[in-house]
C-alpha cells in the first residue's frame, strides 16, 4: 500500500485490522517499489471497505439488479495527496491526477439509454405461511421486522427462534442470513457487556458452530463478536485458544487489505489479540490524532436542555406576540413551547454565531421536542388547575386540560398491554390473542409507554382533524394512520439514540482506532489458514459485505432493513386506537328532563360503529359531540417541531434515508404508500453513482440561508392582530351572509335550496377559520425565527421536482409566506440591480405582460405610491393593497425605498430574492421537443421585443373560431361571442400538457365563465355548462393548430407507453415458461381467459431523466388482504411490485410526467451552475430566484441549461432506453381482423386451438430460436408459424390499431342514456391530433358546436329519440396477437432553433 507522512493524517470512519507487513507489501493498484524508506511514524493510506465503491457488496439477490462493476467515482481519486516524488515514469504516471472531471452542471455523457439501470424481476415472494406455535410467522416481511424488533428491544430468544424459521425455510441468500446473524450477535454482545454471564456466552460460541460455521459466509464483523465475546469471559488456555481459532478464520484478502471490524473491539482487546497472536502487532505511531479529536470533542460545551418550556405572557423582547385565533385552553402552546428556546435568547441572537456543534444541539432538539413539550404542556395545565382546587374533567370546557388525563390514562393501559406480551411470549400452549401479540408485541415494545401514549393521542386528533372532526374516520384509515405515525417515531427515536453527539460512547470509541498489522512471517501461513473451511470459496466482494451499518452513525442501515409489514401495521395500531377508545373520556354536560338540573357524565371520548357506504359496512370512529365542539375552538399545534425549518446547513444527502434533518428520517424520495419500485430504482441509481447531481443539486437549494423580513412582518403581525381581513389574511370573525329562512308554508324546495345556502355558507366560514389557524402557525414560526438564519432542506417527488421538507414555512407558501422571506446573504446592487428591483415590482403587482422597459418605466411613474407604501404601509394610501401578490409587493416596495435613500444605489446590499418565472413552462418543453415554430414564438422561445403571451393568444383564436361558427348560425357561439378572455383559457391551457381530460377541462372553463358572467344563462337562454363543453372543445382545436408538434410527440409517449404496459419481458416470459413446463399442451381457449391473462401485465413506465435519475411511474392495481385483529377484521389495500400496472393510469400520466421530470432537470442544472458561479440560488418549480445584482447571470444560466438539454435528441435518446430497457419483450398487439392478415391469422388458429398464454410460449421460442448463433436453430425459427410470423410476412408496422384513436367528443360527452352531459366526457383531445394526413379530429371537433346546436332546446324525450333512431355502429371486428415489442417511429420535428433561445429576453422574466 503506499504511504504518505503523519502530518496528513485523517481519522478513519472505523477501526481496521491491517495485514500489511515491513518492509511494506503494495497491493496490485500500487506501483512496485518505493524509494523513502516505511517507519513507524507512517501510516497506511487507505479506505474502509463502506468506502470502496468498487468493494461494496451489491445484493443482488434483495433489489434484483445488474450493474457494471466499473464506476468513475469522482470522490476517490487515488492519485489525491499521495506524493510521487521519486517514483519511476513509467509507474508514476498512471497515479498523477488525471484530467479535471466535467463540471458538476454539465450534461455527462452516460451509458443509461444504450445500457440502461435495469432491475431484474423480483423473485416472487414464498408463500405465506401460517404462524407456528412458537409465534413465529411464515410471511418473509413479517419475519424480517419481527427479527429486527426482536433485536431492538433485546428479545434475542425470539430472535434466535425467527433466524431457526428462516433456516429451516431457506428463503434468505447466504449473504442475507449471514448480516442478520450478525445483528443477533450485536445483540448477544451487548448482552454480555452489561452483564457478563459465562453461559450465555457458552451458547454464543455454540450458536456460532450450529448455525454460522461452514453454512454462511463468515464476515470480519463476524468475528469481531465472536472475539469480543471471547475477551468478555473466557481466560487462561481457553482465552488463548479461541483467539487463536477465530484468528485463523478470519476472512481476508491478501496480506496488504484492511479489514473492517466496525466499533465492536477497543484498544485494549486489540493489545490482547496481538499479545496472543504473535502473527499481529499494534503500531504505537497510530496513537494521537484521533485520542486529539476525540478529547477536543469531549471538553466541547453544549447547551443545557433545559425542562422549562413554558411561555411568557408577556413578549421579553418586545415584539408583539401573535394573536391566537380563539381557542380556549392553550391549543397552540405546544407549538410555543417547542420555539421556547428562541425566546430564552437575547433579542437580535443569531444562533449561527454559535459554535457549530451547539447549534447541532439546538437543532437535535427543535426536531426531537415535539412530543415532549405536549407532554409537559399537558402536565403543567393539569396541574395549575390542581392547586386551584378545580376537577380538570368538570371545571374546565378545554381540552388540553384534559389530556394529560387521556395520557396517564392510556399510558397505564398501554404498559399493561406491554406486560402482556411478556406473558405471551412466555405461554406454553398458546392462545390466537398469545400469537397475536408474538407477532406485534415486540414492535409495541420499542417505544417507551407514556411516548406512545402521548403519540397515539396528538396522532388520533390530527387524524380526526384532517378528515373533518364532525364526519369520522373509517377504522381502517384510523388504524394504518396511528401505525404508521408510531412506527416513523420509534425511527426518529431510534436515530437520534445513534447520533455522535447524542452518544457519548462514540466519542469514547474515537480515541481506540488503533492498527493492527501482520507481521510478514506470519503473512503468508494467516491467509492459508484464513481460507480453511469457513472462509473457503469466499470472493472479494462476499468478505466485504460489511457495510456503514457498523459505525456510529450508519448502526441503524442494513440492507435487510424493511418497515412494518401491512399485518404488523394493522395490529399495532389496532391494539392503540383500542386503548384510546377505553380510556379516553369527555364530561358531557345535559340536562335532567324533570328536575332541570345541570347533570355532568364522563363518556367515551370516540365511539366505534358501523355505517354503510356504497352498500357496505364501513366501520367508522366518530368523536364524542362534545369533543368536536372543543376541537373547533381549539385546533391542534402539535405535531409541527420536526417540521420547523433548520438551523444549521442540512445534512448532504449520501443514502436514499440519509439527508436534510439530523435526526428525523427523511427520504431522499417521497413515496406514497411505500412505494417500493421508485425506492430500489433509486437505491441502485445511488449505487452506481446516477444519483450525484441530483442529490448535489438539493444539497445546493438546502444550503441557500433565509431570514425572516423584520420589516414585512412587522406590518403583517400589526394588521393580523386587527383581527380584520386584510390582504390574503382572513378575517377573525367572517361575516357570511346567510339567507333568511323561508316560511315553513312555502314550496318544500324553497326549504332545500335555504339548506343548501347554509351548508354552503357554514362550509365557507368553516374553510377560512382553518386558513387563519394555518397562518397563525406559521407566524408563531416566523416570530420564533425571526432573528435566526435558518435553512429548507429538500427532497424529491418521484419525477425528480425538489419540495421544502419544511411544511409550514418555506418559500413555496401563499404570497405572505414569500413575503416574509429574505435571503441571509446580501449583494450589492451594483449595476443593474436597481433596474431588476423595479422589474421585480411590476411583476408581483401584476403588470408582468409588457416589456422589461415599461416594467422599469411603471415602477419610476409609481415611485411616489411605492414610497408611502414603505413609509406608511397601513396608514398611507395601501397602494400595495392592489397588487397581485401585495405582501411580496410591500417587500419590494421596502427593499426600493432603502435603496434609493442610500447614498450610492449601487452599493446598497439587497436581500431581496427577485423571481425569474417561465412562461408556461411545459408548453416551452413541448415546443422544443416539437420543434413547433409558431407555438414556440407564443412561448417566448424565440426573440421579441415584447413578451407573447400564449393564453391570450388562445383565447384569440378560440374568439375566430367563434366568429366562423357565427356565420353559420350557431346559437352557442353567439352566447358566449365577446366573453373569450384570458382567463376564460388560462388554466385549461396552462393544463393541456399536463394530461387534463375534456372532463377537467369543461369544469376549469365552467368556473371561469361562472365568475365573470353568472348572469349568462339568464341572458342568453344558453346554460353555463354547455358553453363550457363548446368552449374547451374549442381551445383543444385552437392548442392542436398552435402545437402541433408538440400533440404528436403527446400521442407518440401514449402509445410506447401503452405497447410496454401490455408486454411480457423476457424474465417474465422465462417465469412463465418454467412455470408451464413443456411441451406446450393443446386445449381450448377458455373463456375470458385473455381478459384475465392480460390483467396481470406487471411492466410500469421507468426513464431515465437528462440528470440520470430514473422515473418510475407508481400506478398499480391494489389488491386487498383481509387481517383480523382485535377490533375487527380489517380489508386492507396492498401495494406490491407483483401487482398488476393501472394501464390507464400509467398511460394518462406518463407525458405529463415526462415533462415534469424535464423541468426538474432544467432546474437543477441551473442550481449546480448558479452554485458554481457564487450565485444564491431558489426555485419554485419554474420559479428561479436570485439577488436582484445577479439576474442577468442568472438568466444566461437558466438558458444555457434549458439549450443543453433539448439540443440533444430527448426523445430520440427516449427511444433507445425503451428498446434498450425492454429489449426481448413480447406484447399483445391489435390488428383489423378484415385484412388479409387478419383472416390468416383466425384460420391459423382454427388449426392450432391454443390459448393466449400457449401462443406466447410459441411465440417466445421462436424469438429464441431466431435469436441463436446456431444456423439449424435459426432454420426451425424461421420454419415455424405462429401468429407474428404471418404478421411479419404479410403486414407492415403501421397496420397495427394504435391504442389511442380520434374519438367522437360529441359521444364522449353524451351519458349512458343519450342525455348531453359534459360531465361524462373523458376525451384528450390534445392526445387525439396526431397524423397530418388525418383530418378526423379536426373535423370532429369543428363540428362539434354544430353537434351542440341542432340539440340546442331538445327535451330528455327528443333526445332518446335522436339516439334510437341513429343506426347502429359496425363493429370493427380486431385480431389480437403478441409480436416482437417494437416502437412506432418518432413524429418528424419542427424546424426550431433552440439556440436563438438565447437571445430572447422573456424565456424567463
Amino acid at each position: 500500500m503506499l504511504v504518505r507522512p503523519g502530518a496528513a493524517r485523517q481519522p478513519l470512519p472505523m477501526r481496521h485490522l491491517f495485514a500489511s507487513s515491513t518492509p511494506l507489501r503494495l497491493s496490485s493498484r500500487c506501483c512496485a517499489h518505493l524509494p523513502w524508506p516505511v517507519t513507524e511514524n507512517r501510516r497506511v493510506l487507505t479506505t474502509g471497505i463502506d468506502s470502496r465503491q468498487w468493494k461494496k457488496k451489491s445484493f443482488r439477490a434483495l433489489v434484483g439488479f445488474e450493474r457494471n462493476l466499473a464506476t468513475a467515482l469522482e470522490d476517490y481519486r487515488l492519485g489525491d495527496d499521495v506524493p510521487f516524488q521519486g517514483l519511476p515514469s513509467h509507474l508514476a504516471s498512471p497515479y498523477q491526477p488525471q484530467e479535471s472531471q466535467p463540471p458538476i452542471h454539465a450534461l455527462r455523457p452516460f451509458k443509461a439509454f444504450s445500457d440502461p439501470l435495469i432491475l431484474n424481476e423480483q423473485k416472487a415472494y414464498p408463500p405465506r405461511l401460517r404462524i407456528n406455535q412458537l409465534g413465529i410467522p411464515g410471511d418473509l416481511d413479517e419475519m424480517l421486522s419481527l427479527f429486527q424488533a426482536c433485536v431492538q428491544v433485546n428479545r434475542l430468544d425470539r430472535a434466535a427462534l425467527v433466524l431457526k424459521r428462516f433456516e429451516k425455510l431457506q428463503t434468505l441468500e447466504p449473504h442475507q442470513a449471514m448480516e442478520l446473524h450478525n445483528q443477533y450477535l450485536q445483540g448477544r454482545v451487548a448482552q454480555l457487556e452489561a452483564e457478563l454471564d459465562k453461559k450465555k456466552a457458552e451458547d454464543v460460541h455454540k450458536w456460532f458452530e450450529l448455525h454460522i460455521r461452514g453454512r454462511l459466509p463468515i464476515t470480519p464483523i463476524t468475528i469481531a463478536y465472536m472475539l469480543k465475546t471471547t475477551l468478555l469471559t473466557s481466560a487462561g488456555t481457553t482465552l488463548k485458544a479461541r483467539v487463536d481459532r477465530y484468528m485463523s478464520m478470519m476472512p481476508q484478502q491478501s496480506a496488504t487489505e484492511p479489514l473492517d471490524l466496525g466499533d465492536v473491539l477497543t484498544s485494549e482487546d486489540l493489545s490482547t489479540i496481538a499479545e496472543i497472536c504473535p502473527a499481529y502487532y499494534v503500531p504505537e505511531a497510530e496513537l494521537g490524532a484521533e485520542d486529539a479529536e476525540a478529547a477536543a470533542h469531549e471538553d466541547e460545551p453544549f447547551p443545557s436542555d433545559s425542562g422549562d418550556r413554558s411561555v411568557q405572557a408577556e413578549s421579553p423582547t418586545g415584539v408583539p406576540d401573535v394573536r391566537g385565533t380563539p381557542q380556549k385552553g392553550m391549543g397552540l402552546k405546544s407549538l410555543k413551547s417547542t420555539l421556547s428556546l428562541f425566546s430564552q435568547l437575547p433579542d437580535g441572537l443569531d444562533i449561527t454565531s454559535l459554535p457549530t456543534a451547539q447549534r447541532h444541539e439546538v437543532q437535535a432538539k427543535l426536531e426531537r421536542d415535539c412530543v415532549e413539550a405536549a407532554i409537559a404542556r399537558w402536565r403543567d395545565e393539569n396541574e395549575s388547575l390542581m392547586k386551584m382546587g378545580l376537577n380538570s374533567q368538570l371545571s374546565t370546557p378545554s381540552l388540553n386540560s384534559k389530556l394529560y388525563d387521556w395520557q396517564l390514562a392510556l399510558e397505564a393501559r398501554l404498559a399493561q398491554e406491554q406486560a402482556k406480551v411478556e406473558a405471551s411470549e412466555k405461554a406454553s400452549k398458546k392462545s390466537l390473542e398469545d400469537l397475536d401479540r408474538c407477532l406485534y408485541g415486540p414492535h409495541l415494545l420499542q417505544s417507551p409507554p407514556n411516548r406512545l401514549a402521548a403519540v397515539t393521542i396528538l396522532s388520533a386528533l390530527g387524524i380526526i382533524a384532517m378528515h373533518g372532526a364532525d364526519k369520522g374516520v373509517p377504522v381502517a384509515n384510523m388504524v394504518q394512520q396511528l401505525a404508521k405515525i408510531a412506527e416513523e417515531d420509534i425511527r426518529a427515536q431510534s436515530l437520534a439514540n445513534n447520533l455522535p453527539h447524542a452518544r457519548s460512547k462514540v466519542r469514547k470509541q474515537q480515541n481506540a482506532r488503533h492498527l493492527m498489522r501482520v507481521n510478514d512471517s506470519a503473512s503468508k501461513q494467516s491467509l492459508e489458514t484464513s481460507q480453511g473451511p469457513a472462509g473457503s470459496g469466499l470472493s472479494a466482494a462476499t468478505t466485504s459485505t460489511t457495510t456503514a451499518q457498523n459505525s456510529a452513525l450508519d448502526s441503524q442501515s442494513s440492507s435487510l432493513e424493511s418497515r412494518w409489514p401491512l399485518a404488523i401495521k394493522a395490529k399495532v395500531g389496532a391494539v392503540l386506537l383500542g386503548a384510546l377508545l377505553d380510556t379516553a373520556r369527555v364530561v358531557v354536560y345535559r340536562e335532567h328532563p324533570d328536575t332541570k338540573e345541570r347533570v355532568a357524565q364522563a363518556q367515551p371520548a370516540f365511539t366505534r360503529n358501523v355505517q354503510f357506504k356504497k352498500g357496505r359496512r364501513v366501520g367508522m370512529i366518530l368523536p364524542n359531540r362534545t369533543l368536536v365542539e372543543l376541537m373547533k375552538r381549539e385546533p391542534r399545534g402539535e405535531v409541527l417541531a420536526r417540521h420547523l425549518p433548520m438551523l444549521v446547513e442540512p445534512v448532504p444527502w449520501t443514502k436514499f434515508d440519509k439527508g436534510g434533518f439530523l435526526s428525523t428520517p427523511s427520504n431522499l424520495i417521497r413515496l406514497k404508500n411505500h412505494e417500493k419500485d421508485q425506492r430500489i430504482y433509486a437505491e441502485a441509481a445511488i449505487e452506481r453513482g446516477d444519483m450525484e447531481q441530483m442529490m448535489k443539486g438539493l444539497d445546493v437549494l438546502g444550503k441557500t440561508a433565509w431570514r425572516v423580513n423584520r420589516p414585512v412582518f412587522d406590518v403583517m403581525l400589526e394588521a393580523w392582530n386587527t383581527g380584520e381581513e386584510f390582504a390574503n389574511l382572513p378575517s377573525l370573525d367572517p361575516k357570511i351572509p346567510i339567507p333568511p329562512e323561508p316560511d315553513s308554508t312555502d314550496d318544500p324546495m324553497k326549504k332545500r335550496l335555504w339548506l343548501r345556502a347554509v351548508k354552503v355558507a357554514e362550509n365557507e366560514k368553516s374553510g377560512l377559520h382553518s386558513v387563519r389557524c394555518f397562518m397563525n402557525f406559521q407566524l408563531e414560526i416566523a416570530r420564533a425565527f425571526r432573528d435566526q438564519t435558518f435553512y429548507f432542506p429538500h427532497n424529491l417527488d418521484f419525477r425528480g421536482r425538489a419540495y421544502p421538507l419544511p411544511t409550514y414555512m418555506n418559500h413555496m407558501g401563499a404570497d405572505h409566506m414569500r413575503g416574509l422571506l429574505i435571503f441571509a446573504k446580501g449583494k450589492p446592487l451594483g449595476q443593474s440591480g436597481l433596474r431588476w428591483l423595479k422589474v421585480h415590482l411590476s411583476n408581483v403587482y401584476g403588470f408582468d405582460k409588457a416589456s422589461l422597459k415599461e416594467r422599469e418605466d411603471f415602477a419610476t411613474k409609481n415611485m411616489e405610491n411605492i414610497l408611502d407604501s414603505a413609509e406608511n404601509p397601513l396608514t398611507g394610501n395601501r397602494w400595495w393593497l392592489q397588487a397581485e401578490d401585495p405582501w411580496q409587493c410591500l417587500a419590494t416596495c421596502l427593499e426600493l425605498k432603502a435603496a434609493l435613500s442610500s447614498p450610492d444605489p449601487a452599493t446598497f446590499v439587497s436581500h431581496l430574492p427577485v423571481h425569474q418565472d417561465g412562461t408556461c413552462n411545459g408548453l416551452q418543453h413541448y415546443a422544443a421537443l416539437g420543434g413547433d415554430t409558431w407555438g414556440a414564438q407564443q412561448v417566448n422561445l424565440l426573440p421579441g421585443e415584447r413578451p407573447s403571451d400564449v393564453y391570450s393568444a388562445v383565447a384569440q383564436l378560440v374568439q375566430e373560431n367563434i366568429r366562423k361558427d357565427i356565420e353559420n348560425g350557431n346559437d352557442f357561439a353567439g352566447a358566449i361571442d365577446g366573453k373569450i378572455t384570458r382567463k376564460v383559457v388560462k388554466q385549461t391551457v396552462m393544463t393541456n400538457v399536463y394530461g387534463v381530460t375534456f372532463v377537467g377541462a369543461k369544469k376549469q372553463v365552467h368556473k371561469q365563465i361562472d365568475a365573470l358572467y353568472p348572469n349568462i344563462e339568464e341572458e342568453t337562454g344558453v346554460s353555463s355548462t354547455v358553453l363550457a363543453s363548446y368552449v374547451a372543445s374549442k381551445i383543444f382545436l385552437a392548442l392542436s393548430t398552435m402545437f402541433r408538434g408538440a400533440h404528436d410527440i403527446q400521442h407518440w409517449l401514449g402509445e410506447i407507453g401503452s405497447r410496454v404496459c401490455r408486454a411480457m419481458t423476457p424474465e417474465q416470459l422465462d417465469r412463465l415458461a418454467e412455470a408451464s413446463g413443456e411441451p406446450v399442451l393443446k386445449k381450448k381457449v377458455p373463456r375470458g381467459g385473455e381478459e384475465e391473462f392480460i390483467a396481470q401485465f406487471r411492466n410500469t413506465l421507468v426513464w431515465t431523466t437528462p440528470l440520470r435519475m430514473p422515473v418510475v411511474q407508481p400506478y398499480r392495481k391494489s389488491s386487498t388482504r383481509l387481517i383480523s385483529t382485535c377490533l375487527q377484521n380489517l380489508a386492507l389495500t396492498t401495494a406490491d411490485r407483483d401487482d398488476p400496472v393501472n394501464r390507464r393510469k400509467q398511460l394518462q400520466a406518463f407525458p405529463p410526467n415526462f415533462i415534469h421530470s424535464l423541468d426538474a432537470s432544467h432546474m437543477m442544472l441551473s442550481a449546480l451552475e448558479c452554485h458554481e458561479i457564487g450565485l444564491t440560488f431558489a426555485a419554485v418549480h419554474d420559479s428561479f430566484w436570485t439577488h436582484a445584482a445577479d439576474v442577468d447571470a442568472m438568466n444566461a444560466v437558466i438558458r444555457g441549461s434549458f439549450i443543453r438539454i433539448h439540443q440533444e435528441d430527448v426523445i430520440g435518446r427516449l427511444k433507445s432506453e425503451f428498446e434498450a430497457r425492454y429489449r426481448g419483450s413480447i406484447y399483445r398487439a391489435k390488428l383489423n381482423a378484415s385484412t388479409e392478415v387478419g383472416q390468416k391469422i383466425l384460420a391459423h388458429r382454427k388449426n392450432h386451438r391454443w390459448n393466449i398464454k400457449e401462443e406466447l410460449l410459441q411465440e417466445r421460442r421462436r424469438q429464441e430460436l431466431l435469436r441463436s448463433i446456431d444456423p439449424e436453430e435459426v432454420r426451425q425459427g424461421r420454419e415455424m408459424v405462429t401468429p407474428a410470423s404471418i404478421f411479419e410476412a404479410l403486414a407492415t408496422p403501421d397496420m397495427v390499431v394504435p391504442e389511442v384513436e380520434p374519438a367522437d367528443p360529441l359521444e364522449a360527452a353524451e351519458g349512458a342514456d343519450g342525455e348531453l352531459d359534459a360531465n361524462a366526457a373523458s376525451v384528450n383531445f390534445a392526445k387525439l391530433a396526431y397524423d397530418e394526413k388525418d383530418r378526423k379530429f379536426r373535423e370532429m371537433a369543428e363540428s362539434f358546436g354544430v353537434a351542440l346546436n341542432e340539440r340546442a332546446g331538445t327535451n330528455y324525450f327528443a333526445q332518446s329519440m335522436h339516439t334510437a333512431d341513429k343506426p347502429p355502429k359496425t363493429r370493427v371486428h380486431q385480431v389480437s396477437l403478441w409480436l416482437p415489442l417494437t416502437f412506432p417511429d418518432i413524429p418528424k420535428k419542427g424546424s426550431l432553433d433552440v439556440t436563438k433561445l438565447k437571445e430572447s429576453k422573456y424565456f424567463f422574466s
